[in-house]
């Protein structure tokens, strides 16, 4: 594995370190179970990435910012700078393994007010994807049923369906981690199985494909900007909003084995073969489009539904939609998960309102029970737009980007501030980690001002880009809630006062 990252690891040979020993010397008292092993970190990373859900759920999208050109070199270019971002991220998780993660490494590195403000982007962004994720399984599952008893969906009964599978992944979440582990493994072969079927299905079932100059450079811009840069530039969130949430790995290193150096690997392999996996997927798509107006105007609402419709028929669109459902079901359990633990991290240091009860953990499963139910509740809310327009998946899902991306590189900023300050992990980057480390910077700074954009003309209520709005109000929240509680909050130095003690204790119920 390690010849595939263009890095020196001198320190990985080491004997692993006893992690509850480094946990408590981060600050803090475990209390969570340390269950799941390295593939389970790397599973929930490449399962919250998810090309299955990703490049399904925003191809619709693509089609009309971009088109085919887009998606396809779009997809290869993004993939390579998230790479740099998930190297550089995964140097800094393995000297701070701790399911605050992001909020975590930048309050080491850069004092509270840096990890106050990383961690709310971070929360924001979790929370989006949670919504984006099951929004995008509801309005798939709506397609099936199109398909399959020709039961059109309406806002109201997609919204419904994804409140439903909202349920759906709370309950799962509170059997464990152990079983959130096993349903991750799972997971992993059913997205590599689930793309070898529906590319191999595309591939070889329609009669005819479209050209290679088609796939790689048609460029469609129905977006109503009359610039092609700029629609081109629009068109990658297809793929920075799949290459997203592979901190994952880091948010459930508290329950990891190894973590120091498991949670590091997880980061960058859920990157590249996500990388790898979604460019064969979108490839095999855009190939076996029959008709690309019909694809993009799809009666079912979901244009790879009618690619399937069109190139195998009723009955194999059927089971490919079947595929794709399942993969996003999963998709949508590890976030829920990572999402939970960065709720109950950053209450566990008073960040948010109500902390007390977020951070409890249930004695019997380990679980941040009270985090779960929040972590739902609150991506029903930011999906609720969903029922009066139309644009709203897209302001969703560029919410879960504008959120968490910038959280992952403000951690890789500080630590090149720090210089020779940072104390690497067992899992380092070594001469490569300034340049790696800048390109995530600047590549993270671009994205995050490119996804603030209107992504439609002419600009009006229904089609403004509500993304930016959702990001003022978190940081307006942030801000005046740093003045109510920056006299509680804080990661602690260092843990073993018989208060500190007592106090995080009682979290536990």
């Amino acid at each position: 594995m390690s010849r595939t990252v263009p890095v020196s690891l001198p320190n990985e040979s080491r004997p692993p370190q006893d992690e509850e020993a480094r946990l408590r010397e981060l600050g803090y008292q475990p209390v969570l179970a340390r269950r799941m092993g390295g593939f389970g970190n790397f599973a929930i990373s490449f399962s919250v990435i998810s090309v299955l859900s990703g490049c399904m759920t925003l191809y619709g999208f693509g089609l009309a910012t971009g088109g085919p050109a887009v998606m396809m070199w779009g997809w290869i270019g993004v993939g390579a700078f998230v790479l740099c971002v998930a190297l550089a991220l995964a140097e800094v998780t393995s000297a701070y393994p701790t399911s605050g993660a992001l909020y975590y490494m930048a309050d080491r590195l850069g004092g509270r007010r840096w990890g106050w403000y990383t961690g709310w982007l971070n929360l924001l962004g979790l929370l989006g994807a949670i919504a984006g994720i099951d929004y995008g399984a509801a309005l798939f599952t709506g397609a099936f049923l199109k398909l399959q008893w020709n039961i059109t969906p309406t806002p109201g009964s997609t919204f419904v369906i994804f409140l439903c599978i909202l349920l759906l992944h709370a309950l799962l979440n509170l059997f464990g981690v152990r079983l959130v582990s096993v349903l991750n493994s799972i997971s992993v072969w059913w997205h590599l199985t689930g793309v070898a079927v529906i590319v191999g299905a595309l591939v070889l079932v329609p009669d005819r494909h479209q050209s290679p100059g088609f796939v790689f450079t048609e460029f469609v811009n129905e977006t109503g900007w009359a610039n092609p840069f700029y629609v081109a530039a629009i068109g990658l969130l297809l793929a920075q909003y799949t290459f997203s949430g592979y901190d994952a790995s880091a948010h459930l290193s508290e329950e990891t084995a190894n973590a120091s150096v498991s949670a590091a690997k997880g980061i960058v392999r859920s990157v590249w073969a996500s990388w790898i996996a979604g460019f064969l997927l979108l490839a095999g798509l855009t190939f076996a489009i029959q008709d690309y107006e019909g694809t993009a105007g799809s009666e079912t609402g979901v244009p790879p539904a009618q690619i399937f419709l069109d190139a195998l028929g009723a009955d194999g669109a059927t089971v490919l939609l079947l595929v794709v459902i399942v993969a996003q079901l999963f998709c949508g359990n590890a976030e829920v998960a990572a999402a939970s633990r960065m709720v109950f991290a950053f209450s566990r240091d008073n960040a948010l309102p109500g902390s007390a009860i977020w951070r409890r953990v249930s004695s019997r499963t380990q679980t941040p029970v009270p985090a779960v139910w929040l972590s739902v509740v609150v991506a029903a809310v930011l999906a609720l737009p969903s029922l009066y327009s139309a644009t709203a998946y897209g302001a969703v899902t560029a919410i879960n980007v504008i959120g968490i991306t910038p959280a992952y590189a403000i951690p890789v900023y500080l630590r090149l501030r720090a210089k020779d300050r940072f104390e690497p992990g067992p899992w380092s980057l070594g001469r490569w980690s300034r340049p790696i480390g800048w390109i995530a910077v600047v590549w993270v700074a671009c994205v995050t001002v490119l996804f603030c954009l209107p992504q439609r003309s002419p600009v009006t209520a229904d089609s403004m880009n509500y993304a930016v709005v959702a990001l003022a109000v978190v940081l307006v929240l942030a801000t005046v809630w740093w003045y109510v509680a920056r006299r509680s909050y804080g990661t602690p130095q260092a843990y073993g006062s018989a208060r500190e003690r007592a106090e995080i204790e009682e979290g536990i119920v």
